[in-house]
């Protein structure tokens, strides 16, 4: 672990990873196999409660924001990390659009009440940077209400670090031909068809659009005290990867011990559950997929 970088990282690092599957991205490089993914993860997840563990310690707070074009994988790194964390000490912080009232307050005053407490995680699924992506390509704020973002949210993430916030953004990179498949993907799976919106449509034709907005965001925000870093996720397991192993490296390699539990062994045999004749459980899930010594042999 080490200290973090002051330049823009748009290294695609997972070149000497682990091994790659057979599956291609739509460039036809290999793709990541779920296997090799899940042996590299495990450790990495580890550490991230190492980290969860050090913060709670040291009563410091850890924002990391995730900002990037529509499907390029926000939520599975975000869910990625937070699977391996207390949820009490880690929030997922994704806000939907500003209600009326936020549209008359202080631009920056709806995100305020998400950022973590001491000892606390915050994953931004988006951030305020909405305002130089989405509402600037769609039209959803003024070109001054744009040019005044830009001059004040390296401003405002200043005082942020000041006051001893750990402050990390990344931003997510996914070509369009990547991007098309993965909205067919969501268009065809009814489970992830809540994905898309009425601005997903119009937003498949402003790719470009899009870049140019997100070139001048990093060319204003881009700051010794919180620089972006851009992650390749054209393949989405080896981007998590990615993602997850800069940010561990660049956060104080701190150990702090585990708190060790005792757990004597029971007094007698263990009780079973026991009820009442008017309160007993449902009857359990019947299917022809699963066979009743499936239901008897499980442990989860």
């Amino acid at each position: 672990m080490g200290k973090q970088d002051n330049k823009v990282n748009n290294k695609n690092s997972g070149k000497d990873g682990p091994q790659a599957g057979k599956a291609k991205t739509r460039k036809g490089t290999p793709r990541l196999s779920r296997k090799d993914y899940e042996a590299a993860l495990e450790p990495m997840l580890m550490e991230l409660m190492q980290v969860s563990r050090w913060l709670a310690h040291t009563n410091k707070r850890l924002l990391v924001i995730f900002e990037g074009r529509d499907t390029a994988g926000k939520s599975g790194v975000i869910h990625a990390i937070a699977s391996a964390l207390d949820p009490r000490r880690c929030e997922v912080v994704a806000l939907p659009k500003p209600s009326d009232t936020e549209m008359t307050q202080w631009y920056f005053q709806r995100y305020v009440p998400h950022l973590p407490a001491g000892g606390h995680i915050a994953l931004f699924d988006r951030s305020w940077y909405n305002r130089a992506g989405v509402e600037k390509v769609m039209g959803f704020c003024s070109g001054e209400e744009h040019k005044r973002f830009l001059r004040e949210a390296p401003m405002f993430e200043l005082s942020l670090v000041n006051d001893g916030m750990l402050v990390f953004k990344y931003w997510l990179t996914v070509d369009q031909a990547e991007q098309e498949a993965r909205f067919a993907e969501r268009l065809a799976d009814p489970l992830k068809r809540w994905k898309l919106s009425p601005v997903d449509v119009v937003a498949r034709t402003k790719y470009a659009e899009y870049g140019k907005a997100r070139n001048a965001m990093l060319k204003a925000t881009h700051t010794a005290h919180a620089p972006w870093t851009l992650v390749d996720f054209n393949d989405q397991r080896l981007g998590r990867l990615t993602l997850i192993r800069h940010l561990l490296d660049h956060l104080p390699d701190q150990v702090v011990p585990e708190k060790a539990f005792e757990m004597p062994p029971l007094k007698g045999k263990p009780a079973r559950e026991s009820y009442s004749d008017a309160h007993r459980p449902i009857s359990p899930f019947t299917s022809p997929l699963i066979s009743p010594l499936d239901i008897g042999n499980s442990n989860d």
